[in-house]
């Protein structure tokens, strides 16, 4: 075994050279590395009538920063949930929203939710054979399973036919959340000791309602955890086609692959930490903080901690303050906007007032402490930085962070999985250069 091992080693080192490339080769062949421009913009690599996010504007010819604003088929996800108050629901609203291009009458959006309910059913012995059968602590691996086995039960699974992906996307995006929560309570049932609860949806709750009731059995839960969660999971719903997980989706789609196979692809993608693990990221530095730091709310003990983060001297030692600075929005993130309101009510109401102004502290003292390390422009919170908090708050286990991203992105996921069957009839092939040297045989 240990030559075995010693054997794989070297040959790694090998894999490792051969992969490697002198930089100037991309500038030579003008190569759009991670399909970014040089000003770290992502290509155009086709067009979408789903979502908008703008972190940038021009004026006067001039690309200069802008608050953020992330827009659901025409709509800014702030109005949306303003427009909604205190009622329950948004989730299933806007997810109507994503896939069909309207806001609901009451009337239709209780038909879709009626429906969305009805399709949280899963077949005979599905739970026992495939989530108590096989689980694990890795439940982004537990869903991606789940979605892959309910393949094997439709037997029209070659129908690429809209309807049959509309069908699909509805059966996947109510399911999804039994696949987080279930996996879950396997795994903490057979890996971690604690009791197997199995509880089914109820037809007269949320989506967010039903998440909270099948994970905490028996205890509650309260209208603002479950108005807050609602809120998170309908910030989490899309995010443009550029992302890495939607771009797989569409990628995948494009190559007439069926919903389930788009989908599996979209939760691999997810599960990789540099795109959907950054909450849990944060989560632990906020741990690591409240560790090291007496008082973290004083912002004079949290701005010399943060100061040794950013100086690669705590914490993972990478330099990196979680939670702050993102690829496309400048001035500000509006998903963090909304969070940190949500926060504070929700943190008031659990007693955890000086936790959420430790979070508040990062967003405002982290900018100038970077910038003081890296040349940078304009750095806000992003989605990050609050929502491990709230789920936290909300007593969800970290190995569910992830997952409840996934539970929401679906939508945005299957809509544009929909979009791009309709509107392309072409598979996604960008091109790379080939830079190998021609050896003759002796």
């Amino acid at each position: 075994m240990h030559e075995y091992d010693q054997y794989i080693l070297d040959k790694a080192a090998k894999c490792c050279s051969n992969g490697e490339f002198d930089r100037s080769l991309y500038d030579k062949y003008d190569v759009k590395m991670g399909l970014r421009d040089r000003d770290g913009k992502g290509v155009v690599a086709g067009l979408t009538n789903i979502s908008r996010v703008t972190g940038f504007e021009t004026v006067d010819g001039k690309v200069i920063p802008c608050r953020g604003k992330l827009i659901y088929r025409g709509y800014s996800v702030e109005d949306l949930i303003s427009a909604q108050g205190n009622e329950k629901g948004l989730f299933e609203k806007c997810a109507y929203l994503l896939l069909f291009n309207e806001i609901p009458s009451e009337e239709e959006l209780a038909t879709f939710s009626r429906y969305l309910n009805k399709q949280m059913s899963l077949p005979a012995n599905f739970v026992k054979d495939v989530i108590l059968r096989e689980n694990g602590s890795d439940l982004m691996n537990t869903m991606s399973r789940c979605v892959m086995n309910m393949a094997m039960y439709d037997h029209h699974i070659t129908d690429m036919s809209p309807a049959k992906a509309l069908k699909n996307c509805m059966k996947l995006i109510a399911t999804m959340p039994l696949f987080a929560v279930y996996g879950y309570q396997a795994y903490n049932h057979f890996d971690m000791g604690g009791n197997l609860h199995i509880v089914k949806p109820k037809a007269d709750l949320t989506v967010a309602e039903n998440i909270l009731r099948m994970l905490r059995p028996g205890k509650g839960y309260t209208e603002l955890e479950a108005l807050v969660l609602d809120r998170l999971l309908v910030l989490h719903l899309e995010h443009g086609g550029g992302n890495n997980s939607t771009f797989t989706a569409r990628v995948v789609s494009s190559a007439g692959s069926d919903t389930y196979a788009v989908i599996v692809a979209a939760l691999m993608s997810l599960k990789g930490p540099k795109h959907g693990g950054a909450n849990l990221k944060v989560s632990y530095m906020a741990d690591d903080i409240r560790a090291h730091v007496k008082h973290p709310d004083d912002p004079d003990k949290l701005a010399a901690y943060l100061e040794k983060i950013v100086n690669k001297e705590v914490f993972d030692k990478k330099g990196l303050v979680y939670g702050m600075g993102h690829a496309v929005y400048t001035e500000s993130d509006p998903r963090a906007e909304v969070l940190r309101t949500l926060a504070e009510k929700l943190a008031e109401a659990n007693g955890r007032s000086a936790d959420y102004q430790m979070y508040r502290n990062i967003e405002l003292l982290a900018p100038d402490i970077i910038r003081k390390k890296h040349t940078a422009g304009a750095i806000c919170a992003n989605v990050d930085l609050y929502s491990g908090f709230i789920y936290e708050l909300l007593g969800i286990p970290k190995d569910l962070y992830t997952p409840m991203f996934a539970v929401a992105r679906t939508v945005g996921w299957c809509a544009h999985h929909m979009e791009e069957i309709i509107s392309s009839n072409k598979i996604i092939r960008p091109a790379y250069v080939s830079v190998v040297k021609k050896i003759e045989m002796d």
